[in-house]
This record gives structure tokens, sequence and C-alpha cells, in this order.
């Protein structure tokens, strides 16, 4: 596998959701190395930290990444069409809005699965959107939330979001409680209702609906794509990345060996030979490789010595090496004496 720019061209058949501190530009760059298709999505930003914060930080990435959307929290519909414009002007190949994250922070922002209690408020978001930019706008958001739960309240919502110009929705399978629940049990505890996105696609046949919620093998991701347009995997794909080696080549049919895991490694270890010249620390981009041997001999040894010694100050790829040695592999790079 090289390292030229993947295609932009996006295919929703699987997809790597937005994740709050894991899905940053070096994961990004990781999961690229194991799927060319698999459409890639950045951790969630609001219209506030794009418009008055440091723009590039959070709007940077590396073209490789690409198939690569941004995901932006946010209700203004002013502030969401600036952010938009910001999104397309930087090569983003799609602009995503947040309704479905239930944490407190976020309900103060007005924005996220509370929305779905103000459909008219993003319909009105996604109309702006629309006016400024021609990349994809959708929407990623849950099938319920409080009492606001059932199939009839999922079909109005998602109604009227399409009538403002959306065509896409990724659905995460599980209503959303907004008090008495964390964002991390709100990920467990409702239920999975997989039938209900299922009846959203039979109704909406027009649309593009991509399913989201428990989905942690590509096994599991075939079965729903004969219901629904897409799958949708989130931190299945972090804890075992290698999982979407086989991706393009199982979900999106392309004639291609699967990449193994010394390659990618290799790859990822040029990545982080160039940031850490940039000035970049190794344990921001060495989390990323913990889950690369789930399940191989050594594993464990390696994950002690990744999170033990990449955060030290002068931390270099010496760690990286130490790590693959004690997988009882043959090394896939030399072995570097001393720290950077």
């Amino acid at each position: 596998m090289t390292t030229e720019p993947a295609t932009t061209v996006i295919d929703r058949r699987l997809s790597i959701a937005p994740m709050m501190a894991y899905t940053d530009r070096h994961c990004r760059y990781l999961l690229r190395l194991l799927s060319r298709r698999a459409l890639l999505y950045t951790e969630m930003v609001t219209t506030g930290a794009l418009i008055h914060g440091d723009r590039n930080r959070h709007l940077d990435f590396d073209p490789f990444e690409q198939p690569l959307a941004l995901q932006i929290g946010g209700s203004d519909p002013a502030e969401l069409a600036t952010s938009a414009r910001l999104a397309a002007d930087r090569g983003y190949s799609e602009i995503n809005l947040n309704v479905g994250c239930p944490s407190d922070r976020v309900q103060s922002g007005r924005f996220g699965a509370c929305l779905m209690h103000e459909p008219a408020v993003v319909a009105a978001g996604i109309a702006a959107m629309r006016a400024v930019t021609s990349i994809p706008v959708t929407v990623k958001t849950r099938i319920g939330v409080d009492e606001r739960d059932s199939y009839e309240h999922l079909h109005d919502f998602v109604s009227q979001v399409h009538a403002a110009g959306c065509d896409t929705f990724i659905i995460h399978a599980r209503k959303a409680w907004l008090k008495g629940l964390s964002p991390k049990e709100n990920r467990s505890i409702p239920p999975l209702d997989y039938p209900r996105v299922y009846q959203l696609k039979r109704d909406f046949p027009q649309l593009t609906i991509v399913i989201n919620g428990g989905i942690e093998t590509l096994a599991a991701s075939k079965t729903h794509l004969k219901h629904v347009d897409g799958v949708m995997i989130g931190r299945a794909a972090c804890n075992n990345p290698y999982m979407l080696a086989s991706a393009d080549r199982t979900i999106f049919g392309m004639a291609v060996t699967d990449v193994s895991r010394a390659d990618v490694l290799r790859q990822y270890r040029a990545y982080m030979e160039k940031q850490l010249a940039a000035g970049e620390r190794l344990s921001n981009m060495a989390r990323h490789l913990l889950g690369l041997y789930m399940g191989q001999s050594g594993a464990r040894h390696y994950r002690r010595i990744l999170c033990e010694h990449s955060s030290r100050g002068d931390a270099g790829l010496e760690v990286i090496d130490t790590a693959v040695n004690a997988l009882r592999l043959d090394s896939v790079v030399q072995p570097v004496a001393g720290g950077r």
C-alpha cells in the first residue's frame, strides 16, 4: 500500500465514527493506511471554535486522509453557514451536523441530541449550510431522545430535515437520555433498535441511511448492508484498527490484498518520524497503535511498552521499535538507540 492521497469520491458503505479524543489527525492517518475507501470523520468541533478559535488546528488535515468529513456542532444558521464555507474551502468531502451527542456541555450550547426536540432548528441550519456550499451536508442523530422516542417522532424529524436539503442521515440506533445517563452510558444502556433504522430506509428509499451503534465486525456490517446504505463503526475500529485491513476487499469489493500489520506500522513509523521532526510528541501518535496487534503473541508486552515509555518528553522512535521487538515477531524496522 502506498501513501498516495485517497480518492475523494464518497462511498458510504463503511465509515468510521467521529469520536472525541479518538479520531484526531494521527488516528485518521493510521486508519487510512488500513482502508483506502472507508469514509473518515473528524472529532466534533463547535461552530464557535471554528469561527473564533485556532482555525488551523481545527481544520488542518493531511490530504492522504481523504475522503474526510468534518463534524460540527451548533444550531445558529449563520454560524453553521460560516463553518460550512470554511470546511468546503479547506477541501473536506462532507460536512456533518452533530444531532446525537447527549453530554451536558453540548446541551448547554444548544447542539447535539437536544436538537432532536427542535427539528425546525436543525432544518434551518441545514438550509443555511446548503446555501453556501456544494459538498454534501449530512446529519448524525439518534433514533429518539428522552420521551420523544417513537418511530413517528423519528419519521417526522427526518421528513423536516430532508425537506431542508439533507439527503444523508447517519442514525445511531439508540435513543439518548439527556438527564440521568452519562455520554458513556448513553452509548450502551439504551437498547439498540436496528429494525427501526431499517424501517426508516424502507419509508425513505430516496435517502441515504447509514446505521451506527454496537457494530463491531465487518461481518456484522455486511448483514446491515442488506437493509441500509451504509454502516458506521465506532470504538471497535479504534480498539482493534486492524479489523479494517480487509474492508476494501470484503465491503467495497476491491481486488486488493489485505495490508499486513508490518506494512501499516512501517508506513505509520515514517509518518511519526516526520511529525516528531515538526515538534509533535510521540505519545499523541503512539496511543493509536495500542490495538494494532490485538490478539497477537506479545501484544500485552507491546502495549505496556508503548504506554509506559511513549509519554517521556524525549521519547522517540526507539520506543516503537522496542515495543515491536516485544511481539516475538521479526522486527519491521531497524532499532534506534536513545531518545530523539
